[in-house]
């Protein structure tokens, strides 16, 4: 998921690299996605423990790092995959990049997050809902109420205000898209698009370029309103500054919501499937689950972790956040995308 604003402030705490696929020894390498970050300490942790060291190598949106592990499933470029998520979960399930592991710290895990609980070829790793964002800021210089609904994001009180990531390269805007089709239904959706295109949305890449580049409200882009998630607001007071304010400096709609689980799993074929296996029993460990809030700004899938106060005062809980049955997603995926595409990118 990606949600902090690491790559905006240049705080990334482990370095990407290249190099050969796989690993091996006392290697273990993780493919996964811009927006990881995890403690030092953390990592250090897991060294400690197991005497493996972690390289991670980041590859783009989730959307992006997914389409290459596929794509390099029989030359796989690690041993551990994070990021893949519920709505991209069946097309890495049906190429088969994945080997079955049931890893340690299950139990602690829901039931309604293990959407692989019959072969275990993923694991689930932490929850987050896709929703619209806006700048405080913007909305009150501007003496106008910021949207809270899809239909808001439709007005015209909001053109060209709205920037969302392409459904096609990127996990949060196919999430967004999802919201919109369960939101409107199958023959309704395209409608609604059409009239967001008609107020002059914007559609970028990936999270990192739409919240960290575009998004008025975490640099200097001239867009108030952006796809990201409703634990997103945290970020921009942990890294505004010692300070803590009343409210975060953004807000989230939250009429506009998809819940998000993402995955991690070992990759078949890994050179280190040993280490692989010890990494993915310490991603469900207390440890590393308690560090995810305020590093990537997720909610852990244990249910006995305790949250950081800043994540909880200012991030929004989402009641009844907009969900899809992954067999449909698996069905229709594919075809909503072209027809998204078709109609917005063009």
């Amino acid at each position: 998921m990606k949600r902090t604003l690491i790559g905006l402030l240049g705080l990334g705490l482990l370095t990407a690299c290249g190099g050969d696929s796989g690993s091996g020894g006392d290697e273990v390498t993780l493919v996964t996605h811009d927006s990881f970050a995890v403690s030092d300490a953390v990592l250090e942790q897991f060294t400690e423990e197991t005497g493996y060291t972690v390289r991670v190598l980041r590859g783009g949106d989730a959307g992006v790092m997914v389409n290459q592990a596929v794509l390099s499933k029989d030359n796989p470029q690690g041993d551990v995959l994070f990021g893949v998520d519920n709505t991209l979960l069946s097309r890495a399930l049906d190429e088969g990049i994945f080997a079955p592991h049931e890893a340690a710290g299950l139990g602690a895990v829901p039931e309604a997050y293990q959407l692989d609980a019959a072969e275990h070829r993923v694991t689930p790793v932490d929850t987050g809902d896709i929703c619209v964002n806006y700048d405080r800021a913007y909305f009150e210089e501007a003496g106008l109420a910021p949207p809270e609904t899809f239909e808001d994001l439709a007005d015209p009180a909001y053109r060209d205000l709205l920037v969302v990531e392409n459904a096609a390269t990127s996990s949060p805007g196919l999430g967004f898209l999802l919201a919109t089709v369960a939101e409107f239904g199958r023959d309704g959706w395209q409608d609604y698009w059409q009239r967001l295109v008609d107020n002059g949305v914007e559609v970028v890449d990936g999270w990192e370029q739409a919240y960290n580049e575009r998004f008025s409200g975490a640099g200097d882009g001239d867009r108030p309103l952006v796809v990201s998630y409703a634990s997103s607001p945290p970020a921009g007071v942990v890294y505004g500054g010692e300070e803590r304010p009343d409210q975060a400096p953004t807000g989230v709609s939250t009429g506009t919501c998809f819940r998000q689980i993402e995955f991690a799993g070992l990759l078949e074929g890994a050179a280190n499937p040993e280490g692989g296996r010890a990494l993915l029993d310490f991603l469900l460990t207390r440890e590393f689950q308690e560090d995810m809030p305020l590093q990537m700004f997720v909610n852990p899938v244990r249910d006995d972790v305790e949250l950081p106060e800043e994540f909880t005062r200012y991030g929004e809980v989402i009641e009844e956040p907009l969900t899809m049955d992954p067999e449909l997603i698996a069905a229709s995926r594919e075809q909503w995308i072209d027809d998204w595409t078709s109609l917005v990118v063009r």
